[in-house]
């Protein structure tokens, strides 16, 4: 099953690649294969698949399965920090923690870290609550659906969605800047010359591949004043699924964490998909030393 999808993956990256380089961009075209997703029992596939995913592998066989799984996800067996013979089942080797120093982080303070090790999808500026997200070219979905009605983003101030500040809604005596940026690599990938005040809420859709590191991080300091989950399908998540299936993330399980930082409204929208069910958020309060799972 594992060569399968390996080969599968293979040609797909490939006729990606091949349409790239013509300049052609995926549009959303709905065909049979999503009306029949519908039809099938995925939370349940997902819950059994969860099961065995926590299954224990015998300590000889553990090497030959985790390999197998990397050569079939694309996944860097170099980066674990433990070996491969301590993770005891397939579900600790997919949110397998990295070595010390794999991912550097940006210190710059008004710098947005990626909160996951995955691939940008899309990314642009929210103009307002009713502002619409590209699933992709031809069909869009709202903000508001995703975060929910009551989303704090319903309370942002109109300097906040208004784009670029003016002369006179930025104080002369105010030191504070929105120079940030999103960093999803090492830093040196972002020329700071290119850099511009700038204010609004902006978004960031980034999809993690399967044999992506599974674990999802605080992209800035924040503190978190809203938790929300939301019951939803399990619909997959990649590339095809985008361009067949409407609202996609909206319908999916989902948990969101809204807060905010210093330069105000912040919210992290954490999806599931077909045997990645499963969301379990940690938040650690250092003043009551409490985890909530």
């Amino acid at each position: 099953m594992l060569g399968v999808l390996h080969a599968k993956r293979m040609y797909d990256d490939k006729q990606l690649v091949e349409r790239k380089e013509q300049g052609i961009e995926p549009e959303f075209s709905p065909d049979l294969k999503a009306s029949f997703l519908r039809l099938l029992p995925l939370r349940s596939m997902s819950r059994v698949w969860g099961s065995l995913m926590e299954v224990e592998v015998p300590v000889f066989m553990r090497p030959a399965i985790y390999k197998a799984w990397a050569r079939a996800f694309h996944s860097n067996l170099q980066e674990p920090a433990l070996p491969l013979e301590e993770y005891p089942s397939l579900q600790a080797f997919f949110i397998r923690s990295l070595k010390e120093g794999s991912r550097p982080i940006d210190p710059d303070p008004n710098c947005l870290v990626s909160p996951v090790d995955g691939k940008v999808l899309r990314l642009g500026q929210l103009r307002g609550p009713g502002t619409m997200i590209e699933q992709v070219k031809g069909f869009s979905y709202p903000v508001s659906s995703l975060l929910g009605a009551s989303s704090s983003l319903h309370d942002a101030t109109e300097e906040d969605i208004s784009g670029e500040p003016t002369e006179q809604n930025v104080p002369e005596s105010s030191n504070a800047k929105s120079w940030w940026r999103v960093s999803v690599a090492s830093p040196k990938l972002r020329d700071r010359t290119l850099l511009s005040p700038k204010r609004g809420i902006f978004y960031c859709v980034l999809y993690l591949h399967p044999g992506d590191y599974h674990r999802v991080h605080s992209p800035v300091d924040w503190s978190i004043f809203k938790r929300r989950h939301f019951s939803g399908n399990l619909f997959p998540t990649n590339e095809r699924a985008v361009r067949t299936i409407r609202n996609l993330y909206v319908e999916n399980e989902r948990v969101v964490l809204e807060g905010q930082w210093k330069e105000g409204f912040v919210a992290i929208a954490a999806v599931g998909a077909t045997n990645v069910g499963s969301i379990k958020v940690l938040l650690h309060d250092i003043y009551a030393n409490l985890d909530q799972s």
